[in-house]
């Protein structure tokens, strides 16, 4: 069998004397790398992302393993087995997660089936994600991020490096390029077509779809139920991904009302998969070929694994297990955090827009997310988002925008 079918690197793995709050905090990073890449394979149609998934899965199976290992040590008696479970719950949720992405990459790579007009469906937001190598010669070549000032230049970020077989995850401006380097970009298709040449001196070529494929989906009655189906099957990545992020916040701030909102979160996917399946199955009904229809299948399944997973990770918040120590000194060492707050009616933030109720140059904090109670969720909303009484914002920033963040959504 060849690398990428789906069996597991043997290679051994030993304990080793590491800390349990850097391997929490890298299964964190990794396990949304892992979301962003799984889905953005499938997206763009990309075998070469979706096999840098599979090895990413495979460092989650040895962070997954040593995590264990340090758990196992550090529990000398009933008490801290308690203290411990939380952190045991990440653990077996992030290896869920990784799991999950797997499966969700093997729909490109086994070629499961997915209709090529199927993403002319996919919203036009969605930023390309890329793998390239840096070759020798190329002018990006042993010079760091911050001198080459790629995000600024171009628009495009380094969002993972792969240097054989370890990886920089949320690589800085420090982070140096080297020949060999696997660099992931995401962007704008201007300055990724740009960087991508720097760095391998190749042209890149832009993922299309066939007008003739696109014409004849427009005109098939599965049509509507199949646009349905895709525009859930993107609304619950969304969903899945915001609750994982939620659910680290949740276990690391020891925040009870972020679980609650990991809670509210799977149960909308759950919601939306019973609604996804339906229309999968109407599109079926009138398809040429309804097998091609499976990897859309896989997706629905998959994408709810990861939410279930991230119910799991905060399940210890939610049943009120004191937080491990190790768990807090990874809080401690991070400016940022989650928040939850409720806008009240005659607050500053009652009726006016993001943008006009939380100016960027007072509050650094940035809205992920908006609940309303009788509507549902506003994901990513839009500056120009008209906020009221009862709306719950999910937001990340520093602690001290925190404090002012609340303020403003506290009544006069």
């Amino acid at each position: 069998m060849g690398p990428f079918s789906g069996d597991r690197s043997s290679a051994t793995v030993e304990y080793e004397p590491v800390s349990v709050k850097d391997l929490l905090i890298e299964m964190k990073d990794t396990a949304e790398l892992l979301i962003d890449l799984s889905f953005s394979a499938v997206l763009l149609n990309s075998e070469a992302i979706a096999k840098e998934v599979l090895r990413l899965e495979e460092k989650m199976d040895v962070l997954r393993l040593r995590a264990r290992m340090s758990l196992l040590m550090a529990s000398r008696n009933p008490s801290d087995a308690e203290a411990l479970a939380p952190v045991l719950g990440i653990v077996s949720g992030t290896e869920k997660i990784s799991d999950a992405t797997g499966d969700i990459a093997k729909v490109v790579l086994e070629e499961v089936g997915l209709p090529e007009a199927m993403r002319t469906a996919i919203p036009e937001a969605v930023e390309t994600l890329v793998r390239t190598s840096v070759v020798e010669g190329s002018e990006y070549a042993d010079r760091t991020l911050g001198e080459i000032n790629l995000e600024s230049e171009t628009g495009v970020r380094v969002i993972a490096i792969r240097r054989g077989d370890d990886w920089i995850l949320n690589p800085d401006p420090s982070t140096e390029l080297r020949i060999d380097d696997v660099v992931l970009l995401r962007g704008p298709d201007a300055g990724i077509a740009e960087v991508y040449e720097t760095l391998s001196d190749e042209p890149y070529t832009p993922v299309t779809v066939d007008d003739t494929d696109v014409q004849r989906f427009q005109h098939r009655p599965a049509t509507a139920f199949l646009e349905r189906a895709v525009d859930s099957i993107v609304l619950m990545r969304n969903l899945s991904e915001l609750a994982v992020d939620l659910s680290y916040g949740a276990i690391l701030f020891d925040n009870a009302e972020l679980a609650e909102e990991v809670h509210n979160l799977e149960v909308e996917v759950d919601a939306l998969r019973s609604r996804f399946e339906a229309w999968t199955l109407q599109a079926a009904a009138d398809a040429d070929d309804p097998i091609a229809l499976r990897g859309l299948l896989h997706l629905g399944f998959s994408t709810e694994e990861i939410s279930d997973a991230a119910l799991e990770i905060s399940e210890g918040v939610l049943r009120e297990i004191d937080v491990h120590p190790v768990v807090e000194l990874a809080v401690q060492e991070s400016d940022e955090i989650i928040t939850r707050v409720t806008v009240n009616e005659g607050s500053a933030l009652d009726g006016t827009s993001l943008v006009e109720g939380v100016p960027e140059e007072d509050v650094s904090i940035n809205v992920l997310a908006v609940r309303r109670p009788e509507e549902g969720w506003v994901l990513v909303p839009g500056a120009d988002t008209r906020l009221r009484a009862g709306d719950v914002l999910i937001a990340k920033g520093t602690r001290t925008s925190e404090e002012t963040f609340r303020e403003l959504a506290s009544a006069a």
